[in-house]
């Protein structure tokens, strides 16, 4: 896994294709972007990706890691600026991805959640417990992984190395880190009326077996604000889902009609599930 220790960055795959839309993804607790790997060769079909990888010993604040995400995309741009963006977070990545579109809601032309992170409000236990998790020894927090697993994922619908590679990911955040993203998810907000502006089509995907965060419920309420949104609902997926054998991501995309083709007008999309 390469070390990423001064700022945030953007890993870049083997194929960079400058004429194909930018696609921005926004990663997970972990902040490597390393988990992505599983989904890259299909997005690759249709998209120029990009993964975010934040420092493991990173400690900055929802406004500077939102500015540096848009500095980084304006980079990107400056490469190559006739070109369409499209913004995925996923859990902590979602609630970061809400803070860049907001910021810059002219930017993206597509927007994708998945198991948004804000969901965390809803778990009060969640809330308690992690205020108390500076408390555990530094030596304990491989033992507390492994028992989060089977909450993180649907662990029979994963490959036994994407297993593996979750949890050395997992080990690999330090615990200051590890709580200094916790009370970060404990404070995020964002006004309902900055959602209300984000006129782009949205896709909000939630596994409907998700252990650790209630994200179907939480992508209702979002979907609820939004002008234009679809909700997907995967039905036997849990909060890490796109480490599942059996979910593309490129194909959900196809599926729900959100990918974008030459001259295509953009229309208002209905609030909708799909599951």
């Amino acid at each position: 896994m390469p070390e990423v220790e001064l700022k945030p960055c953007f890993l870049t795959p083997k194929r960079v294709q400058p004429e194909y839309p930018l696609f921005v993804y926004l990663p997970g607790m972990d902040g490597t972007g390393e988990l992505l790997r599983s989904q890259t060769s299909g997005l690759e079909t249709g998209f120029d990706v990009r993964c975010l990888a934040i420092p493991r010993k990173d400690l900055t604040t929802w406004e500077e890691l939102t500015n540096n995400v848009l500095d980084l995309i304006h980079a990107e741009l400056e490469k190559s600026s006739q070109r369409s963006v499209y913004l995925c977070g996923e859990s902590f990545g979602g609630c970061l991805a809400m803070k860049v579109a907001t910021k810059a809601p002219h930017l993206f032309k597509r927007i994708i959640l998945i198991n948004p992170a804000s969901a965390f409000r809803l778990r009060p236990f969640l809330d308690w417990a992690s205020q108390l998790s500076c408390l555990v020894p530094e030596s304990l927090y491989d033992i507390g992984a492994l028992g989060l697993l089977p909450f993180l994922a649907s662990l029979e619908r994963m490959t036994r190395s994407d297993r593996h590679e979750l949890l050395k990911t997992m080990r690999s955040v330090p615990s200051v880190t590890v709580n200094w993203r916790l009370a970060l998810l404990r404070e995020f907000a964002v006004d309902n009326d900055q959602l209300r502006r984000l006129t782009q089509p949205i896709l909000l995907i939630a596994g409907a077996g998700d252990r650790l965060l209630p994200s179907v419920t939480e992508v209702r309420r979002i979907a609820a604000i939004l002008p234009k949104s679809q909700v997907l609902i995967l039905p036997n997926s849990g909060h890490a889902c796109l480490l599942e054998k059996d979910i593309s991501l490129y194909e959900i995309l196809q599926n729900n009609n959100f990918l974008e083709t030459p001259n295509q007008k953009v229309y208002k999309l209905p609030v909708k599930e799909l599951g």
